[in-house]
């Protein structure tokens, strides 16, 4: 064996050698290093142990691998082990390093591979490859390179170890303070980076505790620069970082979780509050380009409104499977999900730091939500260039909302007592000054100059709070976050919904010709698709849409608490009749509460109908509001709000309309059991037809447009009503009531609401005729070539106006049909009212008018091409129409009054019907009941044919003077101090409560009869019949 081999063989064997990752590290460790004894400092017993040992061991001289070379270079073996840790835990904490080997093999020697070769510091050591706690302090740290991967340390090293972290304080305080030092580094960035490794490391607390000694140290030396200063730029990093991460990005999470500890570390939650305040408060936009702005921006919507380009979700949607979109829309409500957890902890970690960090996160909201309030004004949606300069974006109101709608969870419950600690006067208050704000608790801006529910009565008196409660702060931030943000969405999904279904059928019909215009239409209706299909997704997340049920389920409860003047810390049942009001606080309740309930429930049934069966009480709670305010003037004063409820009511009903083909059909078990046991059912069934009746008269100049548009979901929910026994005994007994009080001063709730039905009915169908018989000839010019010599502008505008009668020839037959399809089921257990000479009259001119343009002659001019096109339905009206006649024609006064519709009725008519009928395969039943009808209704006419003739020598008196017809029961009228016959005012009176000859007001009950002029007539009508008698037939 060589002496080389020998050397080895004894460094092996001695047990020091085990300290060294190599022999080769003991070797060059034994020749060059031999630290001096302290001097005064005895030998240990260890020492003479070791020396003991080498003694006895083989020597071998003049050799500087030998094992008595290493013996000697310390005094012992513990000395040995404590250098050799020390220098180990200063690499590791420092990343720093005298060994100059190669970095890739550092890791087998236990060096982390980042650390940085000192070149200066290994020449002036001359040979020195460890560092030690004397050299260490000697080191020119230029940035923060410390990191935090030491976690137990031996109790012998302890001592050490916390120096060390001492002096990494020290040394971050001092790159924190004076970052203009070091010139070629970012110190920001570095100590972002650092806490964002910690974070997202498994060494959490340790880097939390080092964050706090630092923050300690800045906040105790802050001459040169404040802590904000400090702060303030790593905020702008993070900012700068986070503003260009998307949704689905798990980077973004972990920035989150940075931001979390920010807003749980007390001093910087107080810097960040402070950073986020806005350049200029009263621009909406510059709220978005805040931090937390920033953060609250990110979505699935597109950044640049209108831009696909570079968007990240559903692209392509025309060659990608429904299946393969569900799954997108799974993942992104997903990360949806999660963000939105990560920003309601933020927002919590924020209002629970102090007092003064929570005013100033309240101050941010409510000056936020003030800046932007332009965004619910007609005049944003038509000019998106200029709004989207002053406006914060939809993805930021949209997580906003979301964030706030979690805060509100905790009494988001429609019983909890804690709502009923809601203080709505806090929204009658004024401007207050910033003391005041911060001492009342009260930091939402503008609520004074919103319209209310009802308004304050002149004798009212406000009690304001000395200071209001978090819980009412959180509603109403909630409630007009939602009002900013969700209403507009749910519009745009609306309208892009609408557009895409128009341009979806251009494209088709471009289709068959080919050609470039066809590919445009896809390539448009793909971008559309991208949009609406991200907004779709944006708005639908589950876990924000129930979060919302629960907060209108509860807002529904709390309105009707104040609808019963109910300010105890009980809920109050509900019973009717209501109590009178008495200081209701419904005088300071915005509508928009009311908006956003509406609102979010239309927007369930149009694109989350399932979320509708996650909460039988919830829907309980909606159907009170909508029965305590829908009929209600005294606590809904708005007559279009209380129509907006009608719609409500259908969005939160069960569906009639069955599933579209290839679309599985809603479930409906819990919509089905509360709307058919609702114990309240009479008095909603009593509201809908209120608010029937109310929207008649808004006071608004489009009134007469717009009562239609409310009107439409009124008829399938009076349908689905008519159903339900508890409903339709509801309703039966309103007719009866109007029945026996047929001339009240003021006219019963029932009646009204049939005349103003038989006013639409014939509105609509003769509006219905007149676009069908335009369509009718475009048609025909059109199929006869006329089009073709058009120059383009001209035959654009004979397109577009085809297109224009088509929209409103179908919504006029839509309303129509379903006006008469009412009165058919109305009819069917409803009569006495309807055969009233107030009434038959009117119901039997528009029947017959309707049958002489369905059955008869001028039926020709309505054949349009494609009827289903316009909803045309003739067939479907016919059948309706005679299904009436056919209710009704038991009772005799109402056939006798058949006839006297002169303008419309004759035997032939009644004939074409029959044959209708059997043309469209009626049952044969019906065929004979009514051809027996058509009979009994001829013998009718041509009596009154020989009573007329009799009479139409009547003294001028005698006759009405509206109707010109024979009064029978004449009446006076005391201011125009006129006569007409009893059924012709009070039908008159039904639409319009004045003297029709000098428009005063005029009720029934002031009407007298004139009983000598009703004498003269019947004594003329017996003087002729005893002539009649004299004459005989022959006469």
């Amino acid at each position: 064996m060589t002496d080389q081999g020998n050397n080895n063989q004894n460094i092996s064997r001695n047990p020091f050698a085990a300290l060294f990752s190599s022999l080769a590290d003991a070797k060059q460790f034994a020749s060059g290093q031999k630290p001096p004894l302290h001097h005064g400092e005895p030998p240990s017993e260890d020492s003479e142990g070791s020396q003991s040992e080498s003694e006895n061991s083989d020597s071998i001289e003049d050799n500087d691998d030998s094992v008595a070379e290493i013996s000697r270079s310390f005094l012992s073996r513990q000395e040995l082990c404590e250098q050799l840790n020390i220098n180990h835990m200063i690499q590791r904490i420092f990343l720093i390093t005298l060994d100059n080997s190669d970095p890739s093999l550092r890791g087998g020697n236990g060096i982390p591979p980042r650390c940085v070769f000192l070149v200066e510091m290994a020449a002036e050591m001359d040979g020195q490859d460890w560092l030690d706690m004397d050299n260490i302090d000697s080191v020119d740290l230029d940035a923060i390179r410390s990191t935090c991967t030491v976690t137990k340390v031996p109790e012998k090293l302890l001592s050490y170890a916390v120096r060390c972290k001492n002096l990494t304080v020290s040394n971050t305080r001092t790159v924190l303070l004076t970052p203009e030092i070091y010139i070629r580094q970012n110190v920001y960035e570095q100590l972002l980076d650092l806490l964002l490794e910690g974070v997202g490391g498994a060494q959490l607390d340790e880097v939390v505790e080092f964050v706090e000694e630092v923050i300690a140290g800045l906040l105790a030396d802050q001459e040169v620069r404040t802590f904000s200063e400090v702060i303030g730029p790593v905020l702008d990093i993070f900012q700068g970082r986070v503003k260009d991460l998307d949704l689905c990005q798990l980077l973004l999470f972990s920035y989150l979780d940075l931001l979390l500890y920010f807003s749980r570390q007390k001093d910087i939650a107080t810097v960040l509050v402070e950073h986020i305040q806005p350049k200029d408060p009263n621009n909406g936009l510059q709220y978005q380009k805040t931090l937390l702005g920033t953060v609250l921006s990110i979505s699935c919507l597109l950044k640049t409104p209108g831009v696909v380009e570079g968007h990240g979700f559903f692209l392509n949607p025309s060659r990608s499977s429904p299946q393969e979109m569900k799954v997108q829309e799974s993942n992104i409500h997903q990360f949806m999900g999660q963000f939105h957890d990560k920003l309601h902890q933020l927002l919590k970690n924020l209002l629970q730091q102090s007092g003064e960090t929570r005013h100033l996160l309240l101050s941010w909201l409510g000056g936020c939500l003030q800046a932007n309030a332009g965004r619910t004004k007609i005049w944003a949606n038509q000019m998106p260039e200029i709004f989207f300069q002053m406006y914060a974006s939809d993805a930021f109101f949209l997580n906003l909302g979301a964030a706030l709608l979690k805060l509100c969870q905790p009494f988001c419950r429609p019983r909890s007592p804690k709502l009923l600690t809601f203080n709505p006067t806090y929204c009658a208050l004024k401007e207050l000054s910033e003391e005041e704000r911060r001492n009342r608790n009260v930091h939402a801006r503008g609520l004074d100059k919103e319209t209310c529910l009802v308004p304050l009565p002149p004798q009212q008196s406000v009690e304001y709070a000395q200071s209001y409660s978090l819980l009412t702060e959180n509603l109403i931030l909630t409630q007009m976050t939602l009002h900013l943000g969700f209403h507009r969405l749910h519009e745009q999904m609306v309208k892009m919904n609408q557009s895409l279904h128009r341009l979806q059928g251009t494209w088709r019909e471009a289709q068959l010709t080919g050609g470039l215009a066809a590919e445009q239409l896809r390539e448009q209706f793909e971008r559309l698709m991208t949009v609406y299909l991200s907004t779709k997704a944006a708005a639908t997340q589950p876990g924000m849409l129930q979060c919302c049920l629960n907060l209108q389920a509860s807002s529904a409860t709390l309105l009707v608490q104040l609808g019963l003047s109910n300010q105890g810390p009980e809920h109050a049942q509900l019973s009717f009749p209501l109590p009178p009001l008495h200081n209701s606080l419904l005088c300071h309740m915005p509508e928009f509460f009311a908006e956003n309930l509406g609102d979010f429930f239309v927007f369930l049934r149009r694109f989350a109908d399932e979320v509708l069966e996650s909460s039988a009480d919830s829907l309980e709670q909606v159907l009170n509001f909508i029965t305590v305010f829908m009929g209600n003037v005294e606590r809904m004063k708005n007559p279009h709000l209380r129509a907006k409820l009608a719609e409500v009511l259908e969005a939160v009903m069960p569906h009639m309309e069955p599933a579209s083909a290839g679309t599985a059909q809603p479930i409906m078990f819990q919509r089905q059991r509360v709307f058919c046991s609702y114990h309240h059912a009479p008095h909603l069934a009593e509201a809908l037809i209120a608010v029937f009746v109310d929207i008649e008269f808004t006071g608004d100049p489009h009134q007469f447009e717009q009562k239609f548009n409310y009107r439409r979901p009124m008829y399938p929910i009076l349908k689905f009503m008519w159903g339900k026994e508890s409903y339709r005994e509801s309703i039966k007994s309103l007719a009866v009531y109007a029945s026996e009080n047929l001339e009240a001063m003021n006219p019963p709730l029932f009646l009204r609401y049939l005349n103003l039905l038989m006013n639409d009915a014939i509105f609509l169908l003769d509006e219905a005729i007149q676009y069908l018989s335009k369509i009718k000839l475009l048609q025909l010019e059109k199929d006869h070539g006329e089009w073709e010599g058009l120059a383009p502008d001209a035959l654009r505008e004979k397109e577009s106006s085809l297109q224009m009668l088509g929209q409103l020839a179908r919504f006029h037959n839509i309303m129509s049909n379903e006006t008469i399809g009412t009165l058919a089921f109305l009819t069917s257990e409803i009569k006495c009212i309807f055969v009233h000479p107030f009434m038959a009259e009117r119901i039997i001119s528009m029947l017959n008018h309707f049958l002489q343009h369905l059955v008869g002659p001028k039926m020709g001019a309505l054949k349009v091409k494609d009827f289903s096109e316009f909803d045309f339905k003739p067939q479907q009206l016919v059948s309706d129409i005679c299904t009436i006649y056919l209710n009704l024609g038991d009772e005799e006064n109402f056939c006798a009054t058949v006839p006297k519709d002169g303008r419309s009725y004759s035997p032939t008519l009644f004939s074409q019907t029959v044959r209708v009928l059997k043309k469209i395969n009626k049952p044969g039943e019906v065929i004979v009941g009514f051809g027996l009808l058509a009979d009994k209704i001829k013998s009718h006419a041509d009596r009154q044919l020989q009573d007329e003739e009799t009479y139409a020598d009547a003294p001028d008196d005698f006759l009405d003077p509206i109707m010109s017809t024979l009064m029978l029961d004449p009446v006076l009228l005391p201011s125009s101090n006129v006569t007409v016959d009893r059924s012709t005012i009070a039908r008159h009176l039904l639409s319009d409560q004045t003297d029709p000859f000098n428009r005063s007001p005029l009720t029934m009950d002031q009407i007298r009869p004139n009983e000598e002029l009703k004498q003269q007539i019947l004594q003329w009508l017996a003087q002729h019949k005893q002539e009649r008698l004299q004459m005989g037939p022959s006469g």
